[in-house]
């Protein structure tokens, strides 16, 4: 049995939405039959001492009986629980007038709401009609019952005007002060997000450096640390090092609806697959997961980022990346262009 603890994050219901930045990329909705859960927390036991079972792994609570899944959810991890952390299904929030009191029941005190500008931009972009409505009902019933709104924005050269009004729609609704009635404290910030999943798609639209709006710079999460593309290129031209994927005292691995496994490091594409509950021995499986062999994590450790950088990165490009996201973005286009080669 190895020392590490296991974190296993199962898409079993799938998402209502459709979003265009999500890093884990649009897999296909399905049910899982329920007892799958023990089936695969057992896959896992006889190697892990400890095995937290989370039941979705993008839109939390996606079922009508999002209470006694979150008690099965606890009842079948081994020696660790769940958490919730500032997730909540914003889609349930504006149906169910119960589930509120759900999250304040298992002691939710934010949760993280995700707009892409006004109303138009925003249903575009999680991939429905009616999502900014429904983000704002999320968010005062979340305030009426003292839990604070957290909301994020995903910036990129189309919608750059728009989010630059959510910090006024915010005061006009007076979150800041409402949410200090309770004790808590409304926050705002502004993110391009990774450039991995489906946000990779929206590569020709990140946003530029210069095209920032001044007025979110405050917002922007860690703008400091913020590069454009061609500073990035600039700084790994002479760098050798490969890339470490590791993990720690806990393993996270994400399973999709058909028991594929991988790595919460990136998005869910063939290349990154480690292997299938359903089809590969418990045993094999488990050590291509502690030894960290799997064919993209090899691959990783022999590439060279200063040539991934003159190969694939743009040196006239504005675009802004955090460094280790634009790593992570010049490796998966190795890789996807690799596993072409060899699939050919």
């Amino acid at each position: 049995m190895f020392n590490q603890s296991l974190i296993l994050a199962v898409d079993m219901y799938g998402c209502p939405n459709r979003c265009k930045h999500c890093w884990l990329g649009h897999a296909p909705n399905r049910s899982m039959d329920e007892a799958e859960d023990i089936r695969i927390v057992d896959y896992f036991r006889p190697f892990f001492p400890r095995i937290t079972y989370y039941s979705w792994l993008r839109e939390p609570d996606f079922c009508n009986h999002y209470r006694q899944r979150w008690e099965r959810d606890n009842q079948i991890s081994v020696n660790a629980k769940p958490e919730r952390y500032e997730l909540a299904s914003f889609w349930r929030l504006a149906r169910d007038p119960d589930y509120v009191y759900f999250l304040k029941e298992v002691g939710v005190k934010k949760v993280q709401l995700t707009f892409f500008g006004l109303e138009e931009m925003t249903d575009r972009y999680v991939g429905r009609r009616g999502a900014f409505q429904e983000l704002l009902r999320a968010t005062e019933l979340l305030v009426e019952n003292g839990i604070a709104p957290r909301w994020q924005a995903f910036i990129n050269e189309e919608n750059r005007h728009e989010v630059a009004q959510l910090p006024g729609l915010a005061d006009t609704l007076e979150l800041r002060e409402r949410c200090r009635a309770f004790g808590e404290e409304f926050t705002f910030f502004v993110h391009s997000g990774s450039c991995d999943g489906e946000n990779c798609r929206l590569y020709d639209i990140r946003i530029t450096k210069p095209h920032i709006p001044e007025e979110l710079r405050p917002y922007y999460l860690n703008y400091d640390e913020v590069m454009t593309e061609k500073e990035c290129c600039e700084q790994l031209k002479n760098d050798s090092s490969g890339f470490a994927y590791h993990n720690g005292d806990t393993i996270v691995l994400n399973i999709s609806g058909t028991f594929d496994v991988y790595f919460n490091f990136t998005h869910m594409t063939e290349e990154w697959r480690i292997g299938n509950l359903k089809k590969d021995d418990p045993a094999e499986l488990v050590r291509r997961i502690t030894e960290e062999d799997t064919w993209a994590l090899r691959l990783a450790r022999t590439a060279n980022p200063g040539q991934l950088a003159e190969r694939y990165g743009n040196t006239q490009s504005d675009r802004v990346f955090f460094p280790e996201d634009y790593r992570g973005y010049l490796l998966n286009c190795y890789l996807e262009e690799r596993w072409r080669e060899m699939s050919r």
